[in-house]
């Protein structure tokens, strides 16, 4: 079953079972996948199914630093739910150790040595790694072992 069918189905179960939170979170985010699908006259595979799903992560957390600076703790803690709820659609996260370990798999099979390596770094771990793991992780991971 694609990434999309689960949301739709999940979509019917909250709306079943009550849960008016996640049906809402759910609904917002099958609008933003099928806002694209429109505008672009395409439909979406699962793993660009997981690049918008990572963006619209991104951003309830940077809303969520937002509304913490403002002293918005239960808004802080509303984006935050839903951001929990859109990652539970991700594939498993890598843990550091496994990531650490792909990273220098990738560093060696590049041949990078230095910080001017990074982007070709970036660019091979991304279409290995696809959503298993979030672009500042990866970023930071890969700016430690370069340097």
């Amino acid at each position: 079953m694609s990434v999309r069918n689960q949301i739709l189905d999940d979509i019917k179960t909250a709306m079943k079972s009550g849960d008016i939170f996640k049906r809402d979170t759910l609904r917002t985010l099958n609008a933003a996948l099928k806002q694209i699908e429109v505008d672009e006259r395409i439909e979406l595979s699962d793993e660009r199914t997981f690049s918008v799903l990572q963006t619209e992560i991104k951003r309830r957390n940077e809303a969520a630093e937002q509304y913490k600076s403002g002293g918005r703790d239960d808004l802080v803690q509303k984006e935050l739910k839903e951001a929990g709820i859109i990652g539970s659609y991700l594939p498993k996260q890598l843990s550091d150790d496994e990531l650490n370990a792909k990273i220098k798999e990738i560093i060696s099979s590049v041949g990078a040595v230095s910080m001017k390596d990074m982007g070709k770094v970036m660019s091979e771990a991304r279409a290995i790694l696809g959503a298993s793991c979030d672009g500042k992780r990866l970023s930071e991971c890969v700016k430690a072992n370069l340097s």
